[in-house]
């Protein structure tokens, strides 16, 4: 099956309507056929942006608990590899977030990634060489 990393960005836009990038991230989501991949930290990073709003917080929370998204967790050697990334990206900069996602790619074989951050991720190589294919598009 094929699986997309979900970021930050696109997570709030798609739960958030006054957002700008709302309805781009709805209508690209609307046509994945696949599973959505992220990790606490974006998850986290989500409900801090989302604001002190329970019912915002709670759309957030179900829509992962709903299958909107698979939580993956880290092990203790995915996070020592997310320090190793922050500091070798340290001048884009890279965020924890950001480097679970790289993480989680390189660690589910996939290269797609659903992210408003296209500064960052076009950047950020999977194993140091692969780029990413940024949705949306």
């Amino acid at each position: 099956m094929r699986s997309m990393l979900l970021d930050t960005g696109v997570l709030v836009a798609l739960l958030d309507r006054s957002e700008c990038n709302h309805e781009r991230c709805v209508e690209d989501l609307r046509s994945f056929s696949g599973e959505l991949l992220t990790t606490e930290p974006v998850l986290t990073e989500a409900l801090y942006l989302l604001g002190p709003s329970v019912k915002a917080q709670k759309a957030c929370i179900e829509f992962v608990l709903k299958g909107g998204a698979t939580l993956v967790p880290q092990s203790a050697t995915s996070l020592s590899r997310s320090v190793t990334l922050m500091e070798r990206y340290h001048d884009v900069p890279m965020d924890f977030a950001d480097a679970t996602l790289v993480v989680l790619a390189e660690e589910a074989g996939t290269d797609e990634v659903f992210t408003l951050d296209r500064r960052g991720f076009s950047a950020y190589r999977i194993h140091g060489r692969k780029a990413f294919s940024i949705k949306p598009g």
